[in-house]
């Protein structure tokens, strides 16, 4: 199960990083292209402009003179070249000149640099299967791919013919070749990296989850059984008192009270469960006030001391007077008995139980230890869990549930105090509970 959900949250993050990469890269591309475009449109009327200039026309060379483009050196880039020659072409790319008649026959050509007659020619071609639906008297502007090499074109209706002007634009498109190239790569190498950061953080936030799933089934689990045992002695009684229907009230009266007996120990059962259930819900809506602490110990500790006497048990405590805390007195007396109890029946014979409750820093600290067995260190960090026991033999032997640390534990977290414990095996343990 856990296993299905960490996949999807895997593919969900996966298709939603993929589409925003994919957004952006589209974005970037498509304001990159429409530069690309801007510029070598912008060169293209400039290049086309010069061999409209009378330093272009003037220059030029017909093929019938036995040379193609007879203009003389110069630098692409303006209309003027080095030295403010004015009659260099501009020439950032490699560009020529195609004077056609109406007919598309060409007439005459010119360019800086020695072209053979066929590229000429092919190059006409390609502007002949793209001219149709254009205009006799509007300029227009298209590109092509000749034996490996972009060429930008700009066409320019005159009354006896048509002049195209052509640029070498490779380098420009091999900007938006790069681009598309470099951003599949860097989207394959962040689609990997993210996919095994996804993995981490999918199984770092399944880990509450998958932790809170086995505490469920191990919470039905224990309550189950739990319930399984009192009702198993209360059916098993049942059945007693059904088969000796002719004996008296009296006479049976000692499986009523196994039944009785069980039977509270549900009721004790689920009204734990209860109250865990609704110190949850209510984090929010107790009323909290300043009280006095040490009153509240006081409260619980002098009653159980004759309890207490009468188990052999040692009770030695310390009290500090008039320590303040803020919370829910009853609820903190709540964790004060149940701590004083489990120390009590965990002591062992003519066992010692001590309490203390003092200032210490901004905070009050209650701390009750008592000798006996003491929690083996494995135990010591899920002893606050419901149900749990370190020994279920021994725990069952002294009553309980396993729900009073857990109902301890939840009142002072509610109380945004702490609680814990220490202990060393074979000397005893020590609760420490501390509230400000």
């Amino acid at each position: 199960m856990f296993k299905k959900l960490r996949n999807r949250f895997l593919i969900v993050n996966l298709v939603s990083i993929s589409i925003m990469m994919l957004v952006a890269f589209v974005t970037i591309y498509t304001i990159t292209y429409q530069n690309v475009q801007r510029e070598t449109n912008m060169e293209l009327y400039k290049v086309s402009d010069f061999y409209h200039s009378p330093f272009g026309l003037g220059a030029q060379q017909s093929r019938g003179e036995g040379q193609s483009g007879g203009m003389n050196g110069g630098n692409f880039g303006g209309f003027r070249g080095p030295g403010g020659d004015p009659s260099a072409p501009p020439a950032r790319s490699v560009s020529f000149m195609i004077q056609t008649d109406k007919q598309w026959k060409i007439t005459d050509t010119q360019s800086r640099f020695d072209m053979e007659e066929s590229l000429y020619t092919q190059a006409l071609q390609k502007v002949d299967h793209e001219k149709t639906g254009q205009g006799d008297s509007n300029r227009w502007t298209g590109q092509f791919a000749l034996d490996g090499t972009d060429w930008a074109y700009v066409v320019d209706p005159s009354g006896d013919g048509h002049m195209i002007v052509f640029m070498d634009v490779t380098a420009q498109q091999g900007i938006l070749t790069n681009l598309v190239y470099t951003f599949t790569v860097v989207g394959l190498m962040m689609l990997i990296v993210i996919y095994f950061l996804s993995r981490y953080f999918a199984n770092r936030s399944i880990a509450p989850v998958r932790e809170a799933f086995e505490k469920q089934k191990q919470f039905i689990a224990d309550a189950s059984h739990e319930l399984k045992t009192p009702l198993a002695i209360i059916n098993t009684n049942t059945d007693v008192l059904l088969a000796n229907q002719e004996e008296t009230v009296e006479s049976q009266a000692k499986w009523l009270h196994y039944i009785k007996s069980e039977t509270e120990r549900m009721s004790g059962l689920t009204n734990d469960l209860l109250y865990l259930t609704q110190m949850e819900d209510s984090r929010s809506t107790l009323i909290h006030t300043r009280f006095n602490m040490s009153e509240a110990v006081e409260s619980i500790v002098l009653p159980m001391e004759a309890v207490i006497f009468e188990k052999n048990i040692t009770l030695d405590y310390s009290i500090a007077p008039d320590l303040m805390v803020h919370g829910n007195p009853e609820q903190i007396k709540q964790v004060v008995l149940i701590l004083l109890d489990n120390a009590v029946k965990y002591s062992g014979p003519t066992g010692a139980v001590n309490i203390t409750l003092q200032k210490q820093n901004h905070d009050v600290m209650l701390t009750i230890s008592n000798t006996g067995e003491g929690i083996a260190p494995e135990h010591l960090d899920r002893i606050f869990d419901r149900f749990y026991r370190t020994d279920a033999s021994r725990a069952r032997k002294h009553g309980g549930h396993g729900l009073g640390l857990a109902i301890a534990k939840s009142i002072v977290e509610q109380h945004k105090g702490e609680i814990y414990a220490k202990s060393v095996v074979g000397e005893g343990a020590t609760f420490y509970v501390r509230l400000s």
